[in-house]
């Protein structure tokens, strides 16, 4: 005669195998993470959202611009997110020009390091700045 404690045994790994299931079900799972250049359509234009929405929602009476990418990633999930660390400096344009601006030099010099984690659906045009952390230089 099995005892009472005995029979549930066999039902412990298909109870484990459902909780483990379940939890990973609400996790992101990673296809890929890669660097990538600058130089293809799609980050150049992520990287234009970034620098506009940057400039919108700083304080400077001047436009910023990238005067140098240290480091490109795109993460692939089930969306795509960029991670960007850039050096980006203080222009002599002020907001509303965006040409031929050039770097401040003087007193007026400003250079920042920023990290960004970018939300990005190319193809719809369609960006987030998910984090930003810049800190001066």
């Amino acid at each position: 005669m099995a005892r009472p404690w005995q029979a549930p045994r066999p039902l412990l790994p298909i109870l484990v195998t459902l909780v483990a299931l379940t939890y990973q079900a609400g996790k992101k799972t990673f296809i890929s993470i890669e660097e990538v250049p600058a130089e293809s359509k799609s980050v150049k234009d992520t990287l234009q959202f970034v620098m506009d929405e940057y400039n919108k929602e700083s304080d400077d009476k001047y436009n910023f611009r990238i005067f140098r990418v240290l480091k490109i990633q795109k993460q692939v999930t089930d969306h795509m997110e960029y991670h960007f660390n850039l050096d980006i400096r203080r222009t002599t344009c002020l907001k509303l020009e965006t040409t031929n601006c050039a770097p401040q030099e003087g007193e007026l010099h400003k250079q920042i390091m920023c990290n960004f984690s970018v939300f990005a659906i190319p193809w719809f045009e369609k960006y987030k700045i998910k984090k930003k952390k810049c800190i001066d230089s």
